[in-house]
């Protein structure tokens, strides 16, 4: 099973994408997960914010693939524990799909197709942060979920 991670836009602070990349590279250990990069909407300043999600849910569709189990990084999605998160992986991969496909979408979100093509949304916060930051937080996590699926050090409860 794959893992991929789709993001909208790429990361404009050379700090983040160093740390992002060093998480990425520690959990291609444990399994291979890959970062996906969809590129921004030109002249989206025009559009309106449903325009975009729409034009940004045909770009998210065009990465997908059939069999692909989609989970939505989303402010309203399910909050969990890193253990808990770290067993709903484990289950997830036991489950065998395809690929596993977590997504964060522009800044307004998700078009209502994309949420009825998703399997799950998960939370990370109920607060805010930038998407360039979401990249950074959710890589951690996943590489947390995968030090506690395999006993190692790096969790402390």
């Amino acid at each position: 099973m794959k893992t991929i991670f789709l993001v909208i836009g790429k990361t404009t602070d050379k700090r983040i994408e160093q740390l992002t990349d060093e998480y990425i590279g520690r959990i291609n250990h444990y399994m291979p997960f890959r970062l996906e990069v969809i590129p921004e909407l030109r002249n989206a300043k025009s559009l309106s914010q449903e325009q975009q999600k729409e034009q940004e849910a045909e770009l998210i569709k065009k990465y997908l693939q059939p069999g692909d189990y989609i989970i939505l990084l989303d402010e309203h999605g399910k909050e969990r524990r890193s253990i808990e998160f770290a067993q709903w992986m484990q289950k997830r991969m036991a489950a065998s799909p395809r690929r596993l496909v977590f997504i964060v979408g522009g800044p307004y979100g998700f078009a209502p197709q994309i949420h009825k093509m998703a399997q799950e949304e998960i939370s990370l916060s109920q607060m805010t942060f930038s998407h360039q930051m979401i990249r950074l937080l959710f890589v951690e996590q996943i590489y947390r979920a995968m030090t506690i699926l395999n006993g190692e050090p790096y969790h402390h409860e």
